[in-house]
């Protein structure tokens, strides 16, 4: 039966690995002109006779493109160098692997096949041996120190110091290592002694959050390389990019979402599904999503008309087979409820505003309708799995309102 299930071949997926998190796409939406700024930093490393050593400092949060975008500039200027007969060449080492100075010198030596005993010898030591092989090679290392600030909070001042000021230490005409080091958070930056400080945020690229429209595009790419043509409807992709997208109160992080998109495929093909569905997705992101028991604590207090607007929305879905309700079919269907309860329903405005504020706890998705649809409306949809479990949850805490009053 294992066999059966290993060797068939997916409806769902054309190449999963194109969706792991080391993958670098030939092209990264939304983050081209990251590139671009990296390369105007370090084209001067292929002019003849370049002899300085050039700081570059990727700051972002986690999945906002730092390690895809380095890794896809190293790839294009390799190949740039190549073209042009000029020695370059890149080492992108994690930090959260490699913690000390004495683990990075080593990792480089072994990219650069250079036979450094692995005893015996400091770090510094074996810096100078990679120096002179550069030197003697007349080739420029741009070394990426990814995760960096994992070395700030445990390499001791020195190692910092020795990294940062390398010239300081090593006696060079021509400084063949320069670096990009890429950090989460400028908080562990600013605790650095201004010696050492100075040295590493000297060029800053910045890497804000992916925005919902920005996620799309992200995922839209991924999902045509990775997933079989025609797998992925675009209303999956569009919920997920809504979950994450910063600009709708999410973290932005591309990672994250992908990861979703994942589990959401990985669901369907457990199914037997021949598509990822929006129902895929939430459940996805039901099971993988952190902030999920945060939404539920924050319906505890939900106000009873909130949770009215809440269940009016379970309802049309049921009946309508419409994962997106109308605000004003909504707002219908919420007076209805508000009859049957024996409560006064409130306003337009305040009802606008109870939406808005589910929206913010990450029950609700909101977005307006595009083409297709006369006149401009907001179209409302839930962001959990509708299932028996969140319709009892809903229902009880409406009763506990209604005896409570």
């Amino acid at each position: 039966m294992l066999d059966d299930v290993v060797n068939s071949p997916s409806s769902i997926f054309s190449d999963k690995r194109k969706l792991e998190l080391d993958y670098v796409p030939s092209f990264l939406p939304h983050r081209e002109d990251k590139i671009k700024e990296l390369g105007i930093i370090f084209k001067d490393i292929l002019t003849e006779g370049y002899v300085r050593s050039i700081r570059a400092l990727a700051l972002g949060k986690t999945g906002t493109g730092k390690t895809a975008t380095t890794s896809a500039f190293e790839r294009e200027f390799r190949k740039i160098a190549e073209e042009r007969g000029s020695k370059v060449t890149m080492v992108h080492i994690n930090c959260h692997k490699q913690r000390t100075l004495y683990l990075i010198s080593l990792e480089i030596a072994n990219r650069l096949k250079l036979p450094v005993p692995t005893r015996g010898l400091s770090s510094q030591e074996i810096f100078k041996i990679i120096h002179d092989y550069l030197d003697k090679r007349n080739i420029h290392l741009i070394l990426t120190l990814d995760e960096f600030n994992q070395f700030i909070d445990s390499a001791p001042q020195d190692e910092l110091y020795f990294l940062a000021r390398i010239y300081d230490e090593i006696s060079a005409t021509t400084k063949r290592i320069s670096y990009i080091f890429i950090v989460n958070d400028t908080y562990s930056l600013y605790r650095l002694d201004k010696s050492i400080k100075d040295h590493i945020v000297q060029r800053i690229i910045e890497f804000p959050p992916y925005s919902s429209h920005e996620l799309f595009d992200i995922l839209k790419a991924r999902a045509e390389e990775a997933f079989v043509k025609g797998a992925v409807l675009d209303e999956t992709l569009k919920f997920i990019s809504d979950i994450y997208g910063n600009e709708r109160g999410g973290s932005g992080n591309a990672r994250a979402a992908i990861e979703t998109l994942v589990v959401a495929g990985e669901i369907a093909e457990k199914q037997g599904a021949l598509m990822v569905t929006l129902e895929h997705a939430k459940e996805a992101n039901s099971s993988i999503n952190p902030e999920i028991p945060q939404i539920l604590d924050n319906l505890m207090d939900a106000d009873l008309h909130q949770l009215l607007l809440i269940k009016a929305l379970i309802q049309l879905v049921k009946r309508g087979k419409s994962e997106e309700v109308q605000m004003g079919v909504l707002e219908s269907e919420y007076q209805k409820l508000c009859s049957e309860f024996g409560e006064e329903p409130r306003k337009h405005t305040q009802v606008y505003e109870h939406i808005r504020r589910l929206r913010q706890y990450g029950v609700l998705n909101t977005r307006q309708s595009g083409k297709g649809m006369r006149g401009r409306t907001t179209l409302i949809s839930f962001t959990l799995p509708l299932d028996q479990k969140f319709e009892d949850f809903v229902d009880s805490k409406i009763r506990g309102r209604m005896t409570s009053r």
